[in-house]
């Protein structure tokens, strides 16, 4: 018998549809229940693609006890984080109050009158073990505490709740100064020392920390790193490395080890959007490794094969986890990505073993359960015999040739993959679901790549996608953060707005001459000032004002996770399109959110890479106005700070005009004075 998530559009809410729990979603109508029957609510977040939170579903979830008990005496409620990553950030931040530590599943124990956490935790396992309680026991334990301990249970909210709000004030606002290097050093060194290399831990892309220590590199500054360096083997571990699927493309989500080798292997749209956009920047700036150019061809080639809508959307991840075979009672971790020494004998010669052993690290004993997780010895160009062998092992995954696959139907559940008719191995289940801040950072990455490369399908596919969120995710002049099968649904988030804004200036930055970016961009940045723009604090909520009825505290996110922070972000495109549009009501809105995030960026610059990006575009952002055809040649050059208007008629004898924030430069003669200039102008205030 299935509970009422059986009818949610989320393949994570749906994933839990046959527990026995009598689960809610988050509505008015389950808030209203939990508080007139005085039931504590029992929050549990997460998404599809994570192990733990899949774990905890068949386990605690299952179990006929625990949901005999829950059901009795807790209001449960399921919540999808890719739905509502508001709701899912201020828990998340009263998890890490209460324990330290973060994570998903994110299970949380709030007080039904005002929806204030009094407990949390991560993975609860039914019986104890691994140093966790059993779930009924922690059950038990909680609803005896809110019955019997009510002054306590007040003291504890009433810290909570003001510790959250303190945070969501930030403290003093600075002054912004615009000669102030130091701060930009402070952040540029911070980011680097994160992403330089260590013995220890998991390693995760972190993007928006290698994207600050690239840029930062052109200042050279005084330091113990070499930031070209460091970013370059960011580049070299995420294009050689595990995280890579060298057979079919696309890009891991982090892996278990120091050393880049095995991977937790869910496949995230927003990691590879980001990593493409890193990758191609970092051959523009000189780093051209041939590796960088093979991981983000495969990775588009992933996204045309088994990502894109026929609308021309992006689906948003692909599991971890799949089914050996159609037997299976449950899927195995990483079961379409590895190999077993005796398949690669039976598929290779022994020469060709002989080949991929030179080239990747195999094994008889493997390096992950006993298979192996394919992971590049050298740098450089592989040789095509060594893409043939590679060849070989797509056919026998895919069960065709990559030429004879166009498109490769998602499964869309696990009856789903189980059930179809694969050819090769079953793969895992795609999550189809369109986010558009998710979809707007593939677009930048396919921006990005088509100006340094000049490949136009990396063009094609990004401006589908931006039609498709342009076409169908406006609703009665209101942007929608997601798409299921046609339908938009929940209104969009800030990291919706300013990714999809920065998307289409990414775009229009590839075509000036296509006015109709731009214009798109302007009117959704009306919106977002309009309905998430902080008039007493400064910066952007993370929601609108007429969506925050059911939050306990209204956040402004500056932090940057596994995604850039929504404010570090939109403070960007500000002084952008401040440059392009010569209105300066955007540039003080720049200055309003510096300074309004200031006090962040001078204590916890560990915190907030993107906002110190934005310090950077505020500090020397640099417009250059030239024909279309002279903006072609700048394209593939590494300016991370400069904007393009393409002008039909210059004056005589000139080539182009730039202009340095609220100034302009002498107009150059010739392209090498302009070229001269517009590197100046990117290190001024060095």
């Amino acid at each position: 018998m299935t509970n009422r998530l059986a009818q949610s559009k989320s393949l994570y809410l749906r994933k839990h549809a046959e527990n026995p729990i009598d689960w809610w979603y988050w509505c008015d109508e389950a808030l209203a229940t939990a508080k007139s029957q005085d039931k504590p609510i029992f929050l549990s977040i997460g998404y599809s693609s994570c192990h733990w939170c899949t774990v905890m579903e068949g386990e605690a979830f299952s179990d006929g006890a625990i949901a005999e008990y829950m059901n009795a005496n807790f209001l449960p409620i399921k919540v999808d984080r890719e739905e509502r990553p508001d709701i899912d950030s201020i828990y998340m931040q009263s998890l890490q109050m209460m324990s330290g530590q973060g994570g998903w599943p994110l299970n949380v124990f709030l007080s039904p009158e005002d929806l204030v956490p009094f407990y949390a935790g991560t993975y609860f396992p039914v019986e104890p073990r691994y140093g966790r309680p059993g779930f009924l026991q922690v059950l038990q334990a909680l609803r005896s505490y809110y019955d019997t301990e009510k002054a306590d249970l007040q003291k504890r909210k009433t810290i909570i709740l003001e510790s959250l709000l303190t945070s969501a004030v930030l403290g003093d606002n600075g002054v912004v100064n615009a000669e102030n290097q130091e701060l930009l050093k402070q952040g540029w060194e911070t980011s680097t020392g994160i992403i330089t290399p260590n013995q220890y831990g998991n390693s995760f892309p972190m993007i928006p920390y290698a994207e600050l220590a690239l840029r930062g590199s052109r200042f050279e500054f005084a330091s113990q790193y070499d930031g070209k360096q460091v970013c370059r083997q960011r580049g070299l571990d995420l294009a050689l490395g595990g995280i890579y699927d060298h057979v079919g493309g696309g890009f891991h989500r982090y892996t278990v080890d120091p050393t880049w080798t095995v991977p937790h292997f869910e496949k995230m749209l927003y990691d590879n959007g980001q990593i493409v956009e890193y990758l191609a920047n970092l051959w523009s700036a000189g780093v051209e490794e041939p590796a960088f150019v093979r991981a983000i061809d495969g990775t588009v080639q992933w996204l045309k094969r088994e990502m894109t809508a026929t609308q021309g959307y992006f689906y948003a991840a692909q599991d971890a986890d799949s089914f050996t075979d159609a037997d299976a009672t449950e899927p195995e971790e990483g079961a379409f990505y590895v190999w077993s020494y005796g398949e690669l004998e039976q598929l290779l010669t022994p020469a060709e073993l002989t080949q991929l052993q030179q080239e990747f690290t195999v094994t008889a004993n493997g390096n992950f359960e006993g298979k192996n997780v394919l992971q590049r010895r050298h740098p450089g160009t592989l040789s095509a015999s060594s893409e043939s062998i590679l060849d070989k092992l797509f056919t026998t995954r895919y069960g065709a040739t990559g030429e004879s696959i166009t498109t490769f139907p998602p499964a869309g559940n696990n009856q789903e993959a189980k059930t179809g008719n694969w050819q090769g191995r079953i793969p895992a289940v795609t999550d189809t679901k369109m986010i558009v801040a998710w979809n707007s950072l593939m677009i930048s990455g396919l921006a990005r790549a088509y100006g340094v490369f000049q490949k136009p399908e990396y063009l094609e596919l990004a401006t589908k996608a931006a039609r498709f969120i342009l076409e169908h995710q406006i609703v009665n002049g209101r942007l929608h953060r997601l798409n299921y099968e046609g339908e938009a649904t929940i209104m969009a988030q800030s990291e919706d707005y300013a990714l999809f804004i920065k998307a289409l200036l990414d775009i229009y930055n590839c075509c000036p001459q296509q006015q109709n970016w731009l214009k798109s961009a302007i009117a959704l940045q009306e919106e977002f000032d309009q309905y998430l723009w902080s008039v007493e604090l400064g910066g952007y909520y993370n929601t609108a004002k007429d969506a925050s009825q059911d939050l306990i505290v209204r956040e402004r996110s500056y932090v940057d996770n596994a995604t850039p922070s929504a404010n570090g972000i939109a403070l960007s495109n500000l002084v952008r399109l401040a440059m392009v549009t010569d209105n300066l009501h955007y540039l003080d809105l720049a200055e309003g959110g510096l300074k309004a995030f200031s006090s962040v960026m001078n204590r916890s610059p560990q915190a907030c890479p993107s906002l110190f990006t934005a310090w950077d575009w505020y500090r020397n952002c640099t417009l250059i106005r030239t024909t279309s055809e002279q903006i072609n040649g700048f394209r593939s050059k590494y300016l991370p700070t400069v904007a393009f208007v393409a002008v039909s008629n210059l004056p005589e004898a000139t080539v182009g005009l730039v202009c340095q924030g609220l100034k302009c430069l002498p107009a150059p003669d010739n392209m090498d004075q302009l070229l001269q200039q517009v590197q100046q102008s990117q290190t001024r205030s060095r």
